[in-house]
C-alpha cells in the first residue's frame, strides 16, 4: 500500500501514544480514520485533532477484550466508512513480574488485552480487508516478541504469540492471492504512558519501574509512527521501531539460544 489517501484506517489503542501519532500521520496522509480505546475522551480528542489537520475521523469506546463488541466495532466501522483498508491492531498493556510470583489474575488480563485483542481484531475486520481489495493489517508485538527477558514472562507470552499468528498470517493471504499486506510490528522502548498504566508483581515498585522505563526510551512516538507506516508501504514483514529493537533482533540471529546468557548476565548486574 504506497497512498493512504481516502484510505479507512483503523486503529485500537488510539487515544495517547503510538495509536495517537500514527492517526495523526494517516490524517496528514489523507485516510479516513476509525479510532478506538478503552477511554472515549482520551480517543476523543485524537479524533479532534486529525479533524482539525483535515480528515474525517470517528472516535469508538471499545474493549478489545470483549470478542462480541470488537465485532459489533466492525460493523459500526464498515456502516460509517466502508470496508477498512488498514487494521492496525495497536492497544496493548505491560506486566513486570516473575513466573514465581506472576498471579493468575494478571496473567490473564495481560493475556486479554494483548493476544486476544489482537485476534478478535484481526479476525473481525479480515473479511472487508480482503473484499476491499487494497489492504494492510499491522500487528503491534513489541521487541520482546524477539527475544525473552527475565521478569517479562508473561509479556513474552504474549508478544510472541502475536508475532507468530501474524507471520503466519501473512504467509496465508499470499497463499490465497488476497491482496492484504501483513505487518508485524516490533517496537523498542517508545515515550509513551504503557509503563505508567503497567502492573508489577511481588513487591516491586511500579512507580520506579515506570521512571527508569522512561529513562530509557529513545524513541518518540512520533518516530515510532512514521517507521510503521514506512513499513506498511513497503509491504515489510517485520517491522523494527528503535535501536534497542534492531540490537535486540540481532541477539538471537547472531547467537541463537546463546542469547540468553547475554541477556541473564546484564540483568544480574542490574540487580545487583
Amino acid at each position: 500500500m504506497k497512498n493512504f489517501q481516502d484510505k479507512v484506517a483503523v486503529i485500537t489503542g488510539a487515544g495517547a501514544g503510538i495509536g495517537r501519532a500514527l492517526a495523526l500521520e494517516l490524517a496528514d496522509a489523507g485516510a479516513r480514520l476509525a479510532l478506538s480505546g478503552r477511554n472515549l475522551d482520551n480517543v476523543a480528542e485524537t479524533a479532534a485533532l486529525c479533524e482539525k489537520a483535515g480528515a474525517r475521523a470517528r472516535a469508538y469506546k471499545l474493549d478489545v477484550t470483549d470478542r462480541t463488541a470488537v465485532y459489533a466495532h466492525a460493523e459500526d466501522v464498515h456502516a460509517d466508512f466502508g470496508p477498512a483498508n488498514v487494521l492496525v491492531n495497536n492497544a496493548g498493556v505491560s506486566l513486570t513480574a516473575n513466573v514465581e510470583e506472576l498471579s493468575w489474575e494478571d496473567f490473564e488480563w495481560i493475556v486479554n488485552i494483548n493476544f486476544w485483542g489482537v485476534m478478535y481484531g484481526t479476525k473481525a475486520f479480515l473479511p472487508q480487508l480482503i473484499t476491499s481489495g487494497d489492504a494492510h493489517i499491522a500487528n503491534v508485538s513489541s521487541m520482546f516478541g524477539l527475544a525473552a527477558c527475565p521478569s517479562q514472562s508473561a509479556y513474552n507470552a504474549t508478544k510472541f504469540g502475536i508475532r507468530g499468528f501474524t507471520d503466519a498470517l501473512r504467509q496465508e493471504m499470499k497463499i490465497a492471492g488476497h491482496q492484504v499486506g501483513v505487518s508485524c510490528v516490533h517496537p523498542g522502548m517508545v515515550k509513551t504512558g504503557i509503563a505508567w498504566k503497567a502492573r508489577a508483581g511481588g513487591d516491586r515498585d511500579r512507580d520506579a519501574l515506570a521512571a527508569n522505563f522512561d529513562r530509557l526510551a529513545k524513541t518518540t512516538p512520533e518516530s515510532a509512527a512514521k517507521a510503521m507506516l514506512k513499513g506498511i508501504r513497503k509491504d515489510k514483514a517485520q517491522i523494527l521501531i528503535g535501536a534497542d529493537a534492531r540490537v535486540i533482533a540481532l541477539l538471537p540471529r547472531l547467537f541463537g539460544a546463546g542469547y540468553q546468557k547475554i541477556i541473564t548476565a546484564q540483568m544480574k548486574k542490574e540487580v545487583a
